[in-house]
């Protein structure tokens, strides 16, 4: 079978340690866009965050996609569409606020081009919006405040307490919500059922392709379902463990071209 489509997870997979692309990999990946192949960003990260990559890899003249918030909206980076979105239940956001003020942790969400909170910011909340190119927005009450749809909220922390805490909103939201680390310190509450597998199921359906033709590539607990799911699933070298054991590949690390590794072995 032969592989028509790559699934690029960003941080710690497509970017190196400085969060760039390299330009041995931008190579590689332009090199397979001119062959006719489909490129896919698939990120915890909100869709302003995804767009400056999207932009260089130049997926708007190539056709390919965007897959933000892990998996809760879809994007054709040709015309803009959005192909699938789901979103979190409005009555939920009360009560997802409530339980991050009983733990002590903070929460945010994304509006725009930016980052709302009224959780004290911390240095995660910093980091989310460092990688993502956009502002936070303190906000005086969260919950009055989003009366618009969001695609998820995430909450931050330190790693031991939102280990701890993963375990709670589990017992708490499991039925409403899909919750899961994508690092240890963000605790992502997304729509049920939402994860980065179940979206590459329906952009697949879109594009009339089988997960026989598709790589995907990550690092991270939130890459593991595409991982189990590809045809091929592959785990950089500086993957978690869980997602290395799950891979049928593992590639070089993100710092020395991993993923030039892959499309020269799998798809040139």
């Amino acid at each position: 079978m032969a592989y028509e489509i790559l699934v690029l997870d960003i941080d710690g997979t497509l970017t190196n340690s400085k969060k760039e692309i390299s330009d041995k990999t931008l190579d590689s990946i332009m090199r397979i866009q001119q062959r006719g192949h489909k490129v896919v960003l698939a990120s915890g990260r909100p869709t302003p965050g995804v767009l400056p990559l999207a932009n260089k890899l130049k997926l708007s003249e190539y056709n390919g996609f965007i897959l933000s918030y892990n998996g809760a909206k879809i994007i054709n980076c040709k015309n803009n569409e959005t192909i699938y979105q789901k979103v979190l239940p409005g009555d939920i956001i009360p009560k997802l606020h409530t339980a991050a003020s009983e733990y002590s942790v903070g929460i945010i969400s994304y509006e725009d081009n930016c980052i709302i909170t009224d959780s004290e910011i911390d240095e995660y909340m910093e980091t989310e919006a460092r990688i993502n190119c956009i502002p936070i927005k303190k906000v005086n009450d969260f919950p009055s405040y989003i009366n618009f749809d969001v695609n998820k909220c995430l909450m931050t922390g330190h790693s031991a307490k939102l280990e701890k805490v993963e375990v709670n909103m589990k017992e708490k939201f499991g039925q409403q919500l899909s919750v899961y680390r994508s690092e240890p310190f963000f605790l992502e509450l997304m729509p049920q059922n939402i994860d980065k597998a179940y979206s590459l199921s329906k952009l697949l359906e879109y594009l009339g392709l089988s997960k026989d033709q598709m790589i995907s590539c990550g690092d991270g607990f939130n890459d593991l379902s595409m991982i189990q799911y590809a045809g091929m699933g592959v785990a950089m070298a500086n993957a978690q463990d869980i997602v290395k054991k799950a891979a049928d590949y593992i590639t070089l690390s993100n710092d020395k071209d991993g993923i030039a590794h892959v499309i020269k072995e799998f798809m040139l």
